[in-house]
């Protein structure tokens, strides 16, 4: 993921820094520089505006400035946590904050009226637990997380959370394919990047200059030899926006059976059962073809380039954060 500029995420008028929700790349970047503090959402009550698990770094900018990443509030919090965090840093006693009902600080309300509670724990950059977590992020490999404040463990599975501590299961970056090079494709592609996608535009035999999309990889081989080196599991996204039969074809061969959660398809619905019986003649079974997103994207009635981004975006998330009700462009559905 694309990560934004530091002086940037300074800016007070422009909380930009809270732009990202997964905290790994920003945590590796403070703990390249020293120590980092890592606040962590450990309970709610009554709601509020961020779930369980949502978390902020704070750390130091290469110039040696403060900088800090994500947010945990709407703004209600951030600036006590930051204070917490860096008299953590600076003692490395763990803090357990809390804000709303039974905090010792009523002066600070929460316009939500939740109650927040927040762990606030210093990480050094020999931390095992820390590395562990980037380690596994690096290769995509699910983990869980578990820490007291004082105590903390990272493994795919490490057990059950003892006494005091917090657990939070931490998934891969989840990645966006997208096949075409259209303005539809192209689009698709750059709201991916800035929806938090891992994003690869595979275009077979397109031109040798990438796509002038920051944070979007580029492919021009074959179809199966670009899917098989990204490699579809079980986080990737497909989003097929070819307009060209063989490659749609080749795309679905590949990505249907794969581990892949979602794989989508732009074209006429009127094309799509011939599409099928030839997957089907390939090999394909039923179960494998009933994964398929055809026609791709949630109707939202628009079919301008973004138009589309959104629909197909919105509809990974769906299937992302397990919404049947969104789920709705399903072949036989």
């Amino acid at each position: 993921m694309q990560l934004l500029d530091p002086a940037a995420a300074m800016d007070p008028d422009w909380p930009l820094h809270g732009m990202a929700d997964d905290m790994r790349p920003a945590l590796a970047q403070a703990l390249a520089r020293g120590p980092a503090a890592l606040a962590t959402i450990v309970a709610l009550g009554e709601g509020g505006p961020r779930p369980v698990g949502t978390q902020m770094v704070f750390g130091q900018t290469p110039s040696g400035t403060d900088s800090r990443a994500g947010f945990l509030s709407g703004g209600c919090i951030e600036a006590d946590v930051e204070d917490h965090a860096r008299a953590c840093l600076a003692d490395g006693q763990p803090r357990r904050l809390v804000y709303g009902e039974g905090s010792p600080w009523p002066d600070i309300r929460l316009l939500c009226g939740a109650r927040i509670e927040i762990l606030v724990e210093r990480l050094d950059p020999d931390d095992a637990a820390a590395r562990d977590l980037l380690a596994h992020a690096q290769a995509r490999v699910a983990a869980t997380w578990i820490s007291d404040g004082r105590r903390r463990v990272c493994a795919p599975d490490p057990g059950a959370a003892w006494a005091g501590a917090f657990s939070r299961r931490f998934d891969p970056t989840p990645r966006l394919v997208v096949l075409g090079g259209d303005p539809t494709a192209l689009a698709v592609a750059s709201l991916g990047v800035q929806s938090g996608f891992e994003t690869t535009l595979v275009r077979p035999k397109g031109p040798l200059a990438p796509p002038p999309l920051p944070g979007v990889a580029y492919r021009r081989d074959a179809v199966a030899t670009a899917l098989d080196a990204i490699g579809l599991d079980a986080w990737t996204a497909v989003a097929i926006c070819g307009h060209d039969l063989e490659i749609d074809h080749a795309a679905l061969a590949a990505a249907l059976p794969s581990p892949a959660p979602y794989v989508g398809l732009l074209g006429a619905r009127r094309r799509l059962g011939e599409r099928l019986d030839r997957l089907r003649a390939a090999g394909l079974s039923e179960r494998d073809l009933a994964k398929l997103r055809a026609p791709i994207g949630l109707d939202l009635g628009g079919k301008a380039p973004f138009e589309v981004a959104v629909a197909v975006i919105g509809e990974i998330m769906a299937t992302r954060h397990g919404q049947p009700a969104l789920a709705r462009r399903t072949v036989g559905a």
